[in-house]
């Protein structure tokens, strides 16, 4: 069993949170959870990468001057790549770098994050987190109060909330996501994570 402190804005304990870990994953592989995570970035890759070919580039298609008599090496036209300002020879062209797992190793890894997290003891579970406006300096504060000014945070919440959402966005190193759309890149790469009671409630049903 693990037991948790709940916090509260302030940063006091109100209480304590207790669960099995094996009730969201198994154990930890190592090995899945690098595949997944090297997925995550090859699909955050544009590939957008473009050079001209010899199609492409301005200038006439008609040869610089006659192929005999002249003397001199012959010569195509302007846009030939061994020229400067020529086209380019086997140029990059854009490239799609996405792929997909399969939905059941992906969803596994994401459980592996969440159970790594909790064993390498990164996890700050807080009571509720209810704003009424967006306000930065509410969710600054909180930080503040709970020793996590200075570190990278995912802040885990139940339902999306667009005042803590908003509240959050300017505020560097911070990352706010529902529990539902929490994966294993997102868990990962923060170093600690914050999650609402209610949160993690949704995240041990959708494990069970």
């Amino acid at each position: 069993m693990v037991s948790l402190p709940i916090r509260d804005k302030t940063g006091q304990q109100v209480g304590t949170y207790e669960f099995d870990p094996a009730e969201i994953a198994p154990g930890i592989n190592r090995q899945l959870l690098h595949d997944v995570v090297v997925m995550y970035e090859a699909n955050r890759r544009q590939g957008t990468v473009h050079t001209k070919g010899r199609g492409e580039v301005v200038g006439s298609t008609k040869k610089l001057y006659r192929q005999k008599g002249t003397g001199r090496a012959r010569m195509g036209p302007k846009r030939t790549p061994i020229r400067r300002g020529g086209g380019r020879a086997f140029g990059k062209r854009p490239v799609d770098w996405s792929y997909r797992l399969p939905r059941k190793a992906v969803v596994l890894a994401t459980r592996m994050a969440l159970l790594s997290k909790f064993l390498d003891q990164q996890v700050v579970v807080l009571d509720q987190l209810a704003i009424a406006a967006p306000k930065t300096r509410e969710i600054a504060t909180i930080l503040k109060a709970l020793g996590l000014a200075e570190t990278s945070c995912l802040l885990a919440i139940a339902t999306y909330d667009q005042n803590v959402w908003k509240s959050a966005r300017n505020i560097a190193g911070l990352d706010v996501l529902p529990a539902g759309d929490l994966n294993a890149y997102s868990l990962l790469r923060p170093k600690c994570l914050v999650v609402t009671k209610d949160a993690l409630d949704r995240l041990r049903n959708r494990a069970s």
